[in-house]
């Protein structure tokens, strides 16, 4: 099999994955975000242990990384750590489709990030991509006086938390292994969600309990699917079938809940794409060049 096409099936399984965990989060609203956050985790890293111990056994660097790439690793978690409890929170409070919409303006603030950072060019049509994102943003949102704002602002926060944590893992590519990367992430977010967890937990029935495990094991399979596709083929290449989460989260809303998004979502929608889509072509064309 060719290995754009092998990126596609990954990238059509991550995403189908990470809607899947949308509805495992949503569907279990008596339970707070940071426990939800802490078995996502807690499953997350089971996971990236269990691969580094049979790849790796008998050296224990693999799992701390060089010491060289600590503070990345360190400022990666962080980051993923804040952008994962601003999701969650978006996904528990917001129709499954508006979730994921806001979630998908990360391309947009990657492109920021990476000129900012990476010294990557901003191009005027990186720029016109950037303010058509930041409109179909306001259409989601819908903005105005009071809580209610809340979880769909925490959403696009998340989004831009979410590009810094991927500007990170684009600049430890070939410096770290994606394992180890994941293994910091989950540790990290693991410690610090604990202490948040104790404050305020709830011991989950059993259904829930279940939920709480397949919101690890879809977010795992969705981060490592996610992982593999960039590895057979350049992001500038798959990044926009992303957008089918989109897709599968609308579904899923509509048979499990009947949420249908309003027009200003759809409109939104349509500009956060067609943002997505110029970064993805100017992206691509440049690959080429």
């Amino acid at each position: 099999m060719h290995d754009k096409s092998k990126a596609l099936i990954y990238i059509l399984i991550s995403t189908l994955s990470f809607s899947f965990m949308g509805l495992s989060i949503k569907y279990i609203q008596n339970i707070p975000v940071f426990e939800k956050v802490f078995f996502r985790n807690l499953v997350s890293l089971f996971i990236s242990s269990f691969i580094i111990i049979k790849n790796n056994p008998k050296n224990i660097s693999s799992f701390i990384g060089k010491p060289c790439n600590q503070k990345l690793l360190i400022s990666r978690s962080l980051l993923g750590f804040a952008g994962v409890i601003l999701n969650f929170y978006a996904i528990s409070n917001l129709k499954l489709a508006d979730s994921q919409i806001l979630n998908r303006i990360s391309p947009v603030w990657v492109a920021i990030l990476a000129a900012i950072f990476l010294h990557e060019k901003l191009s005027k049509v990186k720029i016109i991509s950037i303010i058509i994102a930041l409109i179909g943003s306001v259409f989601v949102i819908k903005p105005e006086f009071g809580f209610t704002v809340l979880p769909a602002v925490s959403g696009f926060v998340s989004s831009i938390t979410a590009a810094g944590a991927y500007v990170l893992v684009r600049y430890l590519k070939g410096k770290e292994e994606p394992v180890v990367i994941i293994f910091y992430f989950s540790t990290i977010s693991l410690i610090l969600s604990l202490p948040l967890l104790l404050i305020n937990f709830i011991t989950p029935q059993f259904y829930e309990f279940v939920f709480l495990l397949l919101t690890g094991i879809f977010a795992s399979i969705g981060q490592f699917g996610l992982t593999h596709a960039y590895k057979h083929a350049p992001a500038s290449q798959v990044s926009i079938y992303t957008y089918t989460g989109i897709i599968f989260s609308s579904f899923i809303g509509f048979i499990v809940w009947q949420e249908i998004p309003d027009f200003l979502s759809i409109i939104g929608g349509f500009f956060i794409f067609v943002s997505g889509y110029i970064v993805y072509t100017k992206s691509k064309t440049q690959t080429h060049t």
